[in-house]
């Protein structure tokens, strides 16, 4: 066992790549734009109303949506520092789900709120803030209600409810995102998504009823294939030569580790980073990164805000419960819906389904692929309908509709795929993990010893 010091130092490496990456977005967003669309885009980010689907890249151009997301990323990226955050699969899935959802929905201002809170939360329980911190990023899902209560019908008491709107819901999310977690038992990746759609389930009727009823939106760009393939291409390209040649392991190690890697069922929690090492989730980032690509430009599909935050939630799901084996089939069955029912696989609704859908991931994983294709087919059905009851508030929709499908599939595979009795999930969400050497593959050693034999 290495040192801690020693194992704490190589985890750290997250921190100068996101730095890197954010540097990478903010010098793209100028050559791409001038500083005063730039400011007069992100200006028009913040006062946006944000629910679904409001495209960054439509409202505010493509230089305002980089510099957002970059910096929401460095926000994240400064919190889970400050506090001390254990570095590990998680940090990933949690920076990428930003990065991701700050091309729509979430931006510099309305983030803040729900992580207050959560610390306001955890001063309570009298715990550090470090166990919830993760969670009280992942509660921005609900950020769209922020900004819709603060900037619908601006003024002074607006601002201030809106603000503890947000704050109350960063409070209570934490006790109900553990439960809804157990009740899932690990198969919806998207947990956190499910716990908020049952808060949005309350909270839009409320407001209705007290006359501020949110509604969804149409805000979708087109045009920007050729640029955002290009830059998806070049990003995944640089995380699978990265895991292949900068990772102080072998090449043939690496491969070995990714393959051992895809034979994971992907149930939450899984975090390869801790289990498999850099290497092999450095690559599997990349390939993730390239299919979900690859899927939006064969079917025809836009390359925008929402798509691309639904391929960078993959490849940060990448390090927690994703790889090409268990995300396949899901985007399979939602690419069989769109075949036989009444929607268009291009459709806005449609191309999300495919990407954000691989939250069911673990169903296909854990009960073979067939069983992913039927979650993936129920999935893209049943999230065309969810969406309208929360009136677009909850960006993780597409988690919404995986835990009901989740709750609803896993003791019936359970009974007739594997014959077992059905039983909760008993293990923490996100449980804060000490730093210790990611384990090497013993098969993928065994592999290498034959091969040389």
């Amino acid at each position: 066992m290495p040192h801690r010091h020693e194992s704490k130092l190589r985890y750290e490496t997250i921190f100068p790549a996101t730095l890197s990456y954010c540097a990478l977005l903010i010098v793209l967003a100028f050559v791409l734009d001038t500083p005063s669309n730039i400011g007069r885009g992100l200006l028009r980010i913040v006062f946006l109303g944000d629910t679904l689907i409001t495209d960054y890249v439509a409202m505010a151009g493509v230089g305002a949506t980089l510099i957002n997301s970059a910096l929401v990323v460095l926000i994240s990226l400064t919190v889970l520092h400050l506090v001390g955050d254990p570095l590990n699969g998680a940090t990933l899935m949690v920076l990428g789900l930003m990065a991701g959802f700050s091309l729509f929905g979430k931006n510099i201002f309305n983030i803040w709120p729900f992580l207050l809170g959560s610390f306001l939360y955890a001063r309570l329980r009298r715990e550090p803030f470090v166990k919830y911190s993760n969670v009280g990023l992942l509660s921005t899902t609900l950020a769209p209600v922020v900004s819709f209560i603060c900037f619908d019908r601006p003024s002074p008491a607006s601002l201030a409810a809106g603000l503890l709107l947000g704050m109350g819901i960063g409070f209570i999310l934490p006790a109900l995102s553990a439960y809804t977690f157990k009740i899932q038992n690990g198969m919806n990746l998207y947990n956190m998504g499910f716990a908020c759609g049952l808060v949005a389930m309350i909270l839009v009727p409320v407001l209705t009823s007290l006359g501020r009823a949110p509604s969804t939106a149409s805000h979708w760009a087109t045009g920007y294939n050729r640029l955002f393939a290009l830059m998806m291409a070049v990003l995944c390209a640089a995380l699978i030569l990265g895991g292949l040649f900068f990772c102080r392991r072998p090449v043939w190690a690496a491969w070995a580790g990714y393959r051992y890697l895809l034979q994971s069922t992907g149930r939450s929690p899984s975090d390869f980073l801790r289990t498999y090492g850099a290497a092999p989730v450095l690559i599997n980032m990349g390939i993730n990164g390239l299919i979900a690509t690859a899927y939006i430009l064969l079917i025809g599909g836009d390359l925008n805000g929402p798509t691309l935050g639904g391929i960078l939630t993959i490849m940060g799901f990448s390090a927690y419960g994703k790889h090409a084996r268990n995300i396949t089939p899901i985007m399979l069955g939602v690419a069989l819906g769109g075949l036989v029912m009444e929607w268009d696989l291009t459709d806005y609704a449609s191309q999300l389904a495919a990407l954000f859908g691989t939250t069911l991931a673990p169903i296909s994983g854990y009960f073979g692929w067939p069983c992913g294709v039927l979650a993936g087919f129920l999935h893209s059905c049943l999230v065309l309908h969810t969406g309208g009851p929360v009136a677009g508030i909850n960006l993780y929709n597409n988690g919404f509709s995986g835990g009901i499908i989740a709750t609803v599939l896993y003791p019936i595979l359970m009974a007739l795929v594997r014959h077992r009795r059905p039983v909760l999930q008993d293990e923490d969400f996100l449980e804060t993990f000490e730093h210790d050497e990611p384990v090497t593959p013993i098969s993928a050693k065994h592999e290498h010893e034959k091969e040389s034999e």
